[in-house]
């Protein structure tokens, strides 16, 4: 039997600039809420490669580089596009609500 999801809302769609980033904490999580001309996507915010928080990073269409070690990641999928990062990062499924970013756990 599948386990039913849980919604928690993030921010307001109007927190985050267009082709823009932010970090938000959230209970245990520490996300980067991402808006690619008006889509949202959600990822863990820490690299997986070091230190470098992903919101700081530089968002260029689906990508966004970690400004700690240049390595980048696809934040539709979470899958590496440059090295030195090996390891995918984690995407929410996203949906939005009443103008808020909510994701799905």
């Amino acid at each position: 039997m599948a386990e039913a999801s849980t919604r928690i809302r993030l921010c307001s769609t109007s927190d985050v600039d267009w082709d823009g980033a932010i970090r938000v904490e959230e209970g245990d999580l520490t996300l980067a809420v991402f808006n690619v001309n008006g889509v949202f996507y959600v990822t863990d915010d820490l690299c997986t490669h070091g230190p470098g928080s992903l919101s700081e990073g530089y968002l260029d269409g689906h990508t966004i580089e970690c400004d700690f070690h240049n390595g980048a990641f696809d934040i539709r999928t979470g899958e590496v596009v440059t090295p030195p990062c090996m390891i995918p990062i984690k995407t929410y499924k996203v949906v939005i609500e009443d103008e808020h970013v909510t994701i799905e756990v």
